[in-house]
């Protein structure tokens, strides 16, 4: 059974930090030959793109919002990406995903090229 499982979040006070984690099993391929991305939606809004990796690694895009808080990571020896959120604001707050693309030439930011997905986490922002 193909699962991402997202742990980590929780409640943080305004200015605080979190590390989201994804964990893959079950996948069709290997873990390195998908892209990963982390997504996130809040209450009564869309989904929206906050971060993505290639399969290796070497290239990372941010969402303009997130751009210089957050920081996405992967360790295919484990099947796991990671986020780390660092000074976080009311706005992040959020269920947050993340996402497998079966693709091994760039990463891409609309949810619709993301094959599997995980059930989310909350992550929600004092201020």
């Amino acid at each position: 059974q193909v699962q991402l499982v997202e742990s980590g979040g929780g409640l943080v006070q305004t200015g605080g930090s979190l590390r989201l984690s994804c964990a893959a099993s079950g996948l069709t391929f290997s873990f390195s030959r998908y892209a990963m991305g982390w997504f996130r939606q809040a209450p009564g809004k869309e989904r929206e793109f906050v971060a993505a990796i290639s399969w290796g690694g070497a290239t990372t895009y941010y969402s303009d919002s997130v751009k210089g808080r957050f920081t996405i990571s992967r360790d295919n020896a484990k099947n796991a990406v990671y986020l780390q959120m660092n000074s976080l604001k009311p706005e992040d707050t959020a269920v947050y995903y993340c996402a497998a693309d079966f693709n091994r030439f760039n990463v891409r930011t609309p949810p619709y090229d993301y094959d599997i997905w995980g059930q989310g986490t909350q992550v929600t922002v004092s201020s």
